[in-house]
């Protein structure tokens, strides 16, 4: 029986030691922090709940997918699984609202055209159409097949968005933004689109137009809620690890990777121990451990961000009508937009009674690093235009940035602020804290263009033995991602670097 090793606990990490362990293998995780899931976790007080990561699932047949291979339940039977509906409300900087039903190409197009005019909605789903292309030109390369250390990342580095060509001189991709103004004309679509690059902390003046496949992906398979919160299915994917016998070692980290001969041999405990192993997968980046270096091969990171998120107790039931997510845009310096994300799920098992509220407010905005600057008055969003990190720690930084998420939401029309009862800010800081990644960045999903510039590091190392998973390996962030990362690596463990996933 083979012994494999998997440093971390998070989404990625799980779902890769739940399939070895199913594929006979002796899967033993060490996690350094006192629970499992990594970024998805639970915050209560009071009698609330909330989600401190993920507030909702997008592309769930990954999940299921994970269910269906390692036992005889599958997802639906561990956790209550609901298509929101409707997806979305979007209220623009000029007071426009538009909500935006799940899973209906008509009657989006009919939603926009009420809401911002003729013809709107039928640009809109023309661009999608456009993200559908790009979506099958690069959904096994770029999300069902592993990207391994000696692979050739060129074609991923070519972006496939069909972008009309104008002029007769050919000329460089266009980025998302370029396609958003000379696609959809109008500012209120192209804030919808870049909405969806803005949420993930990408800036769409410099991501490639390729990014159009994300709001085709949410559109297409929908957007999803686990009753409970999402913390419930972190602890469904860790009841079924345990179930096929994965050991868990809380609280005990990870100091260094053993490399004999070229390949990884185990790991070295914090306390001083070694633990042997066959394969060693990592759930953060390797390479610290053991003397490794970055290289143009393991890819770029694209943007690191992180998110700033305010969950707020509030007085009173839930209004009659109120939408699952609203997506309230603001301006920005340089024309630019900034998304305030509100989650109010209505969920009885997250507030004490009937009476009462749950909220939470999201706002992608820049790493944690102590001794930075804080960010000016007005300019905690990350649209690329403010650049660098933060020190979150700083005094007031993160109450000026949580106020003023919370005044754009009200701005809204929303009416949250006089019934809050208390309210919890958490920063990139605290994610850092309690996750280990640097700077408590939270990763894109990856993107095909711009010469591989958006790509993440390989599931393969140039060790033998030694993978990586989580958001900043291939295929990138996301539960999605991560969870396919997971499947990835170790489908490279059990069937060999020729494995190529859904071939």
């Amino acid at each position: 029986m083979a012994r494999t090793v998997v440093i971390g606990a998070g989404m990625g990490a799980m779902a890769a030691a739940a399939r070895l362990a199913v594929a006979g293998h002796r899967v033993t995780v060490y996690e350094r922090a006192g629970t499992h899931g990594g970024a998805v976790r639970r915050l209560e007080r009071d009698g609330f709940g909330f989600d401190t990561g993920p507030g909702l699932l997008y592309l769930p047949a990954v999940w299921r997918d994970l269910f269906v291979k390692t036992g005889r339940e599958p997802l639906e039977e561990c956790v209550a699984l609901t298509e929101v509906d409707p997806a979305v409300r979007h209220v623009f900087a000029d007071g426009t609202s538009v909500r935006l039903p799940g899973g209906s190409r008509a009657g989006t197009v009919d939603a926009l055209d009420a809401a911002i005019g003729a013809g709107a909605g039928e640009r809109w789903s023309e661009l999608l159409g456009r993200g559908r292309r790009t979506w099958e030109a690069t959904r096994r390369p770029l999300l069902e097949e592993p990207l391994t250390a000696a692979g050739d990342r060129a074609p991923l580095g070519r972006d496939p968005y069909p972008a009309p060509r104008r002029g007769l001189l050919r000329r460089r991709a266009p980025f998302l933004s370029e396609i958003a103004r000379s696609e959809l004309r109008d500012p209120r679509l192209v804030a919808l689109l870049e909405s969806h690059a803005l949420a993930h902390g990408l800036d769409p003046r410099r991501t490639p137009a390729s990014a159009a496949v994300l709001p085709y992906l949410e559109q297409t398979f929908g957007t999803w809620y686990v009753g409970g919160g999402m913390r419930a299915l972190a602890d469904a994917v860790y009841e079924r690890c345990l179930a096929r016998g994965v050991e868990f070692r809380f609280g005990t980290a990870v100091s260094g990777i053993t490399v004999e001969g070229g390949r990884a041999t185990g790991v070295e405990l914090a306390d001083g121990r070694r633990a042997e192993a066959d394969a060693v997968v990592c759930g953060i980046d390797p390479r610290p451990m053991y003397g490794g270096r970055a290289s143009a091969a393991d890819g770029g990171p694209g943007y690191a961000t992180g998110r700033l998120t305010v969950l707020l107790a509030l007085r009173g039931a839930r209004p009659e009508g109120t939408v699952h997510r609203t997506v309230v845009h603001t301006g920005g310096p340089g024309g630019t937009t900034r998304v305030v994300t509100v989650l109010r799920p209505g969920d009885p098992a997250l507030v004490p009674d009937a009476e009462h509220e749950s909220a939470v407010l999201s706002v992608t905005v820049p790493p944690h690093r102590a001794g930075a600057a804080g960010p000016p008055a007005g300019r905690t969003g990350a649209g690329g235009e403010d650049g660098g990190a933060v020190d979150w720690t700083a005094p007031g930084a993160a109450e000026r940035a949580a106020d003023e998420a919370l005044a754009a939401a009200d701005a809204a029309g929303l009416g949250l602020g006089g019934r809050v009862l208390w309210r919890e800010v958490r920063t990139p800081a605290d994610t850092e804290r309690e996750t280990g990644a640097p700077g408590g960045a939270v990763p894109a999903p990856a993107l095909a263009g711009a010469d591989g510039a958006f790509l993440r590091a390989a599931n393969s190392t140039g060790t033998a033995g030694l993978y990586r998973v989580g958001g900043s390996a291939h295929p990138g962030g996301g539960l999605a991602h991560a969870g396919m990362s997971g499947a990835l690596a170790a489908g490279l463990i059990v069937e060999g670097d020729d494995w190529r996933g859904s071939r």
